[in-house]
């Protein structure tokens, strides 16, 4: 599966998910574009969008982009509180439908 982990993840996670392409959004060159730019951007070269920005939802018409995003939900950002959901990450994965977000959490 190919992801997108969005520029305020770090981008030592991707090291986790074994078994997937993964890329962030500032090794696409798409660092500072918003939500819906870049979901349209995204939707053209990657199955998902991994990203902790709880609003994007309600911010976004999702059922408009051919994209999965995939929320995780942590005490923050860091690489530290992050680690602990890859299990739980790599099991929604497959799961995943297009043009829907799915929460992942403690």
């Amino acid at each position: 599966m190919k992801l997108l982990l969005d520029e305020c993840i770090d981008r030592r996670l991707a090291r986790d998910l074994a078994g997937h392409e993964v890329r962030t959004v500032p090794q696409m060159g798409w660092a500072g574009i918003k939500n819906g730019a870049l979901l349209t951007l995204a939707e053209k070269e990657f199955d998902a969008f991994i990203t902790v920005d709880r609003n994007l939802s309600f911010q976004q018409n999702l059922p408009e982009f051919n994209i999965a995003v995939l929320v995780l939900h942590a005490p923050s950002n860091r690489l530290a509180d992050l680690r602990p959901l890859v299990p739980k990450i790599l099991l929604t994965l497959p799961a995943l439908t297009k043009g829907q977000a799915e929460d992942v959490g403690i």
